[in-house]
Parts: structure tokens; sequence; C-alpha cells
């Protein structure tokens, strides 16, 4: 499969945001939570009879206008065989029940083994069909009404940890968008509930796709550095106003980053390797941070607006543990004398309590 959407996307020459929204199916995913078969099964068959009925209640209401072979006037089971036999496109043959037992039995038995056996004829072709229709209707509902979500380019370690920790921090899986050329990777992602798109995101028109000029923030997780500032570089050509996060090995490449529009860099090679020397004198440094950057329980880095009541004090007499003060979009640690006094406008770095 992922061989059929490789060369789909190379022997084009259109923009992906160009093709109309069938088109897109197979490139863009919106996921779905599948229900069981016998489920699916059961309501069409429901669904079936409610259209019959209906279809026989209309029959008998008009029934001065049908003639019967006997000359008798309709009665309602008159009236349902009619409808079965019109419904299920048998007709009428040279040989046809008259006596209300015989018609019964048509009725309970010989249409409900017509139906399944048009089922086993057709069902598969009409199923493909179906959720082909479906994709390709959410795909335009979701493309018209995406705004300030966050687009994840890559999906590997980094990609995943970066999802699971917004996800762990009350982000809706909805507004996660994952860009990545690996099939695999891609599946792994819909199965938790994220919005996905096969492609480069090098190129601005799989970026595009995702929504990305629409987004808030942009993840950068790919595993190389160079493909990580090729891709900055267009991320910030088509979304101006977004936030843009990227992850690089070695630090010599930070500024590349930087110049290429990320307000944020981490490096993930000088990170890991701090951590392991700690590790070998403090080891309890290293789970004390492993705290802060696991969401799930015990403690966890967070950010937040400046109360009323605390306009004007200081950060460090607070009830919470204040790390620094966001102010005009700097960070500003608590010892500067600049945050000695809390203004409105502040948002305030802390620390806070998660329970399990």
């Amino acid at each position: 499969m992922a061989g059929r959407l490789r060369r789909r996307l190379q022997n084009t020459n259109a923009a992906l945001t160009d093709r109309p929204d069938f088109a897109l199916v197979g490139v863009l995913r919106i996921p779905e939570f599948e229900s069981s078969p016998w489920r699916a099964i059961y309501r069409r068959i429901v669904i079936a009879l409610i259209v019959l009925f209906v279809a026989a209640l209309v029959v008998y209401v008009d029934r001065d206008g049908y003639s019967d072979n006997q000359g008798d006037d309709l009665s309602f089971l008159d009236a349902f065989y009619y409808t079965t036999v019109s419904l299920s496109t048998t007709g009428y043959g040279d040989i046809a029940p008259i006596t209300p037992s015989a018609r019964l039995v048509n009725i309970l038995v010989i249409t409900p083994l017509r139906v399944f056996f048009l089922i086993l004829l057709v069902g598969t072709t009409l199923a493909v069909l179906t959720e082909r229709s479906r994709q390709a209707f959410k795909i335009q509902r979701w493309r018209r009404n995406v705004r300030n979500h966050t687009v994840v380019v890559g999906y590997g370690t980094k990609g995943r940890t970066a999802v699971d920790a917004m996800l762990g921090d009350g982000i809706s899986a909805s507004d996660i968008v994952v860009v990545d050329t690996d099939q695999t990777a891609l599946d792994a992602a819909a199965n938790v509930g994220l919005v996905t798109v096969y492609g480069s995101a090098t190129r601005s028109d799989v970026l595009r796709l995702t929504g990305a000029q629409y987004a808030a923030s942009i993840i950068v997780a790919t595993n190389r550095d160079d493909t990580a500032v090729l891709v900055t570089l267009t991320a910030r050509e088509i979304a101006p106003k977004a936030k843009i996060v990227a992850a690089v090995r070695e630090a010599e490449n930070v500024h590349l980053l930087r110049q290429s529009g990320a307000d944020s860099v981490v490096v993930s090679s000088e990170t890991a390797g701090r951590l392991l020397g700690i590790a070998t004198t403090t080891p309890s440094v290293v789970e004390m941070m492993e705290d802060l950057l696991t969401p799930e329980a015990g403690f966890a880095i967070a950010e937040r607006e400046v109360e009323r009541d605390e306009v004007g004090g200081s950060p460090r007499h607070l009830s919470d543990i204040v790390l620094g003060v966001v102010r005009d979009g700097r960070l500003v640690r608590v010892g500067a004398p600049e945050v000695d006094a809390i203004e409105a406008e502040d948002r305030l770095l802390y620390i806070r309590r998660v329970s399990a």
C-alpha cells in the first residue's frame, strides 16, 4: 500500500491541495472507531425492516388501488407480501403463492434467504464503495473545519512521545495531525485516533494538506537534522504565525533551525547525554526529571495565566512553585529583578501536582 501511495505522489504534477476530496482517500485519513460487524449487520437489518413496514403501510392505505387475482380485498398481509416481492425485485412469475400461509412462508423464509444471498453477492463491493465515499465526505468536512490544531511531522520515537505528552495534558486526539512517509507509523497513529497524512513534509502541498497554514503549533520530529531544517523552512513559509518546535540530534545545528524559523529547538542527543551523566552520581535527579516530564502522575511542568489577586506580587511568594515568567513571549527566570512584580499579561511557568 505504501508503494502505491508513493508512486501516486510521484507521478502527479498537481498539488495535493488542488485535488478533489475523493482523490485524497488513502493520502489523508480521518480516523474512525470501528464497531462490531455483527452490530453493523443488525443495524442494517433493522433499517431494512423499517423500510419494508413503511412501504407495506403505504400500500395498505391505498389498497383500493390494487387488485388481487383472486378478486379478494387486500389485507395487510397481502400488502406486506406485495411490498416484499417488489422491494426484493422478485416480480411476478407463472407461479405465485395465493394462500395466506404460502405468502407468510414467502415473507418469513424465502425473502430472508434471498436478501442473504444478495448480501453475499454484492455486500463486499458495496461496503468498499460506501467506505470510500464516507472517507471522501469526512475529508471534505475536516478540511473545511480544521483550525488551531497541532501538526506533528514524523511519528517515530520523538513524535510518538510528543503526541503522548499532548494527550496526557488533555489535548484532544482530533486536534493532532501526523504526517509521515512510513505507512506503518501512520497506521499506529490512526489506531490512537489521530488524523494522518501520507507524504514528505518537505513539500509545501503536503503541509498544506495537513492544514498547517491554520495550525496553532507545528512539531518537527524528523530523524535527520537536514530534513528538520528543510521542513522548518517550509512550515514557516506557509504558517508564519504558528509556533514551531523542532528536535535536532546535534547542537551545532541549533542555529540553523532557529534561522529557519523554529521558535524552540530541543537537542535530543545532548539532553540524553546530560541525563546519562547525572544518573551516574545523582540518579534521584533523573527520576525527578522523568516525573516532571510525565503528565500522568506526580508532578508536571505547566503554564497558566496570572490570577487577578496575584498581579503586583512576587512569583516567589505564590503557593505554586514558579520556575519562570513568560512576558511578551520571552521566558524570564524567577530570580531576575524585572519579574519581581507580576503583570496582568504575564504567564507563569510552574510545577503542578498531578493526581494518579
